[in-house]
């Protein structure tokens, strides 16, 4: 029997030496998370010196060029080039 669980699909085992689903029946553990779970998470103190240097130094020439393509109305495009610069 395939049971999902939150994050992947386990097999439920019976108890039974053969089978699909044999082996002995045990109770699935809840593990910390691990440290690579928030890799590219931003802190607060980053998040805080990062929007001061956006303030300070400005948006690049491409964000400039998105925002006014947002301005004139071309949605379209503006998801284009931001696709393109991003990927």
């Amino acid at each position: 029997l395939w049971q999902a669980s939150d994050k992947s699909a386990t097999i439920m085992t019976k108890g039974i030496s053969v089978g699909l689903s044999k082996g002995h029946a045990v109770t699935a553990r809840t593990l910390a998370p691990r440290p690579g779970s928030r890799k590219g998470r931003c802190g607060k103190r980053v998040g805080m010196i990062r929007s001061l240097i956006r303030d300070v130094a400005g948006s690049a020439p491409y964000e400039k060029r998105l925002m006014e393509l947002l301005k004139t109305g071309r949605d379209k495009r503006a998801l284009k080039l931001a696709k393109r610069k991003v990927c």
